[in-house]
């Protein structure tokens, strides 16, 4: 074989090389879009439940933003010829709806009240944190290890370091008991994800999560009917309306699909890099759009939550999260098979599809 030959079959093959598909699938549009939406579209629900529950009951504000974005997800699994939830699976989906939607939510509502934006993400972003405490001292699925726990304790240091005042007579304060009502909610999230990798739950993610969103908003609603919060029914302004469709339809819907879709395609934990993301975003936008403060006690204690929560993600004892974290996807329905795979981060023509 000369020399030409050899020279022509090696353009060939060149020009044939098929690493360059993967090369351009990287830069798949569809994905910058998603990211966007649990980056930035759930980092802003902070500032938009701020917004709502300064001038609408909490309870309520929440309680519609569930049922109604849980009712919308249900009907459309049914639409698509899903299988209802058995009686059984009807149970798990009561336990996990209160203790993920209704317990977390109605103290993250609640809180709002009271806690700026920025600061609420902050807390929010200590959910690992929970979690591990809940294994280790609980649940006892962990083994103890001085490393992990001296990471979650400077976790927790950093939001005693944000409840600091800053010396300022032009900074408002926010109460410690919000904060605690809110790390409560917190807690109650971790205790359901935890509790979701036993309980049986339908094998559609879009069934179970619309199915937990209903039930969790039904108590939200009952309960805000038992405080006297419909009691007269409240004025909702245009801004509280707004900013509530902006709760059901981008945060809900939107972020829920653009989530599902990502874990389909993505480790898990780089889906989960989102809890780094939001408190950045939501600190932003509190101060940018609602003139919210930012002292440098906002900042170190947020730098040592979110350090806290990248260290341990490395420690032994959190080594095990991501993996978790993508069976309770796996659990929920969640699969590169699954025939809702190619949900795009959209609300689909003709119908609507988390945090």
């Amino acid at each position: 074989m000369n020399t030409l030959t050899v020279s022509n079959l090696a353009a060939a093959k060149l020009s044939q090389d098929p690493i360059r598909k993967p090369v351009r699938a990287r830069f798949d549009f569809r994905v910058i879009l998603a990211f966007f939406a649990i980056y930035v579209i759930w980092g802003s629900t902070f500032l938009a439940i701020r917004t709502a529950v300064l001038l609408v009951p909490p309870w309520f504000c929440a309680g519609v933003r569930f049922f109604a974005a849980g009712t919308v997800l249900f009907a459309f699994a049914r639409l698509r010829g899903i299988r209802g939830p058995s009686l059984r699976e009807w149970r798990s989906l009561g336990i996990i709806g209160v203790l993920m939607f209704s317990v977390t939510y109605g103290a993250l509502f609640w809180g709002e009240q009271y806690v700026p934006s920025g600061i609420t993400s902050v807390l929010e972003a200590t959910l690992p944190l929970m979690t591990v405490l809940l294994e280790v001292f609980v649940l006892r699925q962990q083994k103890f290890r001085w490393r992990a726990i001296a990471a979650v304790a400077v976790g927790f240091c950093g939001v005693a370091v944000m409840m600091m005042k800053s010396g300022h007579a032009n900074i408002p304060s926010f109460g410690v008991f919000p904060c605690l009502v809110i790390l409560g909610g917190s807690a109650s999230w971790s205790l359901g994800a935890v509790l979701t990798r036993s309980l049986p739950l339908p094998r559609s993610r879009v069934m179970t999560a619309g199915a937990e969103m209903m039930l969790g908003g039904s108590v939200l609603l009952i309960l805000s009917l038992a405080s006297g919060e419909l009691h007269p029914f409240p004025v909702i302004p245009l801004k509280a309306a707004l900013a509530l469709l902006y709760l059901i339809v981008a945060g809900s819907l939107v972020g829920f699909t653009a989530f599902v879709w990502l874990l389909a395609r993505m480790p898990a934990s780089r889906v989960a890099s989102h809890a780094y993301v939001n408190p950045i975003v939501a600190i932003a936008l509190g101060y940018f759009a609602a003139s919210e403060p930012i002292t440098i006690w906002t900042l170190l204690g947020a730098g040592l939550v979110l350090g806290s929560v990248a260290f341990s993600m490395g420690n032994a004892a959190f080594s095990q999260w991501p993996g978790k974290f993508l069976r309770l996807a796996r659990k929920l329905g969640i699969s590169r098979q699954d025939k809702f795979a190619g949900f795009t981060p959209h609300i689909p023509e003709g119908s609507c599809p988390r945090e």
